[in-house]
């Protein structure tokens, strides 16, 4: 004769469940801290040379209008970091504009590959807003604006980070 077999109840099923998804979550929040503290510690390494002239060209003016010389800083900068999709972090960067009055500072917005100088007083487009009193204050070349923070990064390639 055949055994019946029996099935758990139904509240220990729900149960481990339950655990499991909680045991879930946490592995996921430990493997985004982890990827997240190799993410800062990528983005806080000295920049290259070829970084930082790349960077030095924004300022030139006519790069505004060639979308070719845009195109190949862009590429510079995802080049410094080929382990990362940079699009998706960081906002653009910010620089004090040497190009005279009335124009104070220049950014590169890298989702939208368009550089423009602004005059003192016009906002900052994109969250770049929150770079321009670093820049402006001067000791640092320029400044990468990231979604949860800036980078400010001196004329030797070293990385200051500044929550915003």
């Amino acid at each position: 004769m055949p055994k019946p077999m029996l099935r758990q109840p139904q509240t220990q099923q729900q149960t481990n469940t339950i655990l499991s998804a909680t045991q879930t979550q946490q592995q996921t929040q430990q493997t985004q801290q982890m990827d997240k503290m190799k993410l800062d510690r990528l983005l806080r390494k000295p920049r290259s040379k070829e970084y930082m002239q790349a960077m030095h060209k924004l300022d030139a003016g006519g790069h505004v209008h060639n979308q070719y010389k845009v195109n190949e800083i862009v590429d510079t900068i995802r080049s410094e970091f080929p382990e990362v999709e940079i699009t998706g972090i960081m906002l653009g960067i910010v620089s004090i504009c040497y190009l005279g009055k009335p124009y104070e500072v220049h950014t590169l917005d890298i989702t939208g590959q368009i550089i423009e100088h602004y005059k003192g007083g016009q906002m900052l487009p994109g969250g770049l807003e929150k770079a321009r009193s670093i820049a402006m204050r001067g000791g640092y070349d320029f400044i990468e604006v990231y979604v949860d923070c800036c980078r400010a990064i001196s004329s030797n390639g070293s990385v200051s980070v500044i929550s915003c």
